[in-house]
């Protein structure tokens, strides 16, 4: 049985569309990428999650989320060895092309996060290792095409099997 968990997430676009990706290693799901966020905490809305875990796993305190939700999905994977179905928003934010500032080797650890890049739009559409959501390249195309949508994009339920290169 997986208990619910609810998480929130920031992609972060840089001025050319460039997201800001870090990439996770899961004893579930393996090695994948995915924008800053994690689980909510009690009495947290899911902006102020956002707005957390983004400066806690990137040190930028500055970026704005607004209340644009690009999307929300949920998926499977097991955290601190217990069992997880996770839903999460993900904010849609816009900043500088630039690394992460402070001391976030322990935060990094914690979260067994292993690397942290950023994806221009043509490598998030070719040959990638797994992302989180698998839809994400179709998603942000969207957003270059249309603008940011007016009410978030549902993805529901995403099998981990499902979760493969973009």
């Amino acid at each position: 049985m997986r208990i619910p968990r609810q998480a929130a997430r920031v992609a972060v676009l840089d001025p050319a569309g460039s997201i800001f990706m870090l990439r996770y290693d899961n004893e579930e799901v393996g090695v994948h990428w995915a924008m800053p966020g994690g689980g909510m905490d009690p009495g947290e809305t899911p902006q102020q999650a956002a707005e957390r875990e983004l400066r806690e796993e990137t040190g930028w305190t500055d970026i704005e989320l607004g209340r644009t939700v690009l999307c929300l999905w949920e998926h499977d994977f097991t955290r601190a060895g217990v069992p997880v179905r996770q839903r999460e928003h993900i904010f849609l934010a816009h900043g500088p092309y630039r690394d992460p500032v402070g001391d976030l080797a322990a935060s990094h650890a914690a979260d067994k996060i292993l690397h942290w890049r950023w994806w221009s739009p043509d490598e998030l559409s070719g040959d990638t290792e797994p992302l989180w959501p698998p839809q994400l390249p179709e998603l942000l195309a969207g957003v270059r095409r249309n603008g940011p949508p007016t009410t978030p994009i549902d993805l529901g339920y995403v099998r981990n099997g499902a979760v493969g290169s973009g």
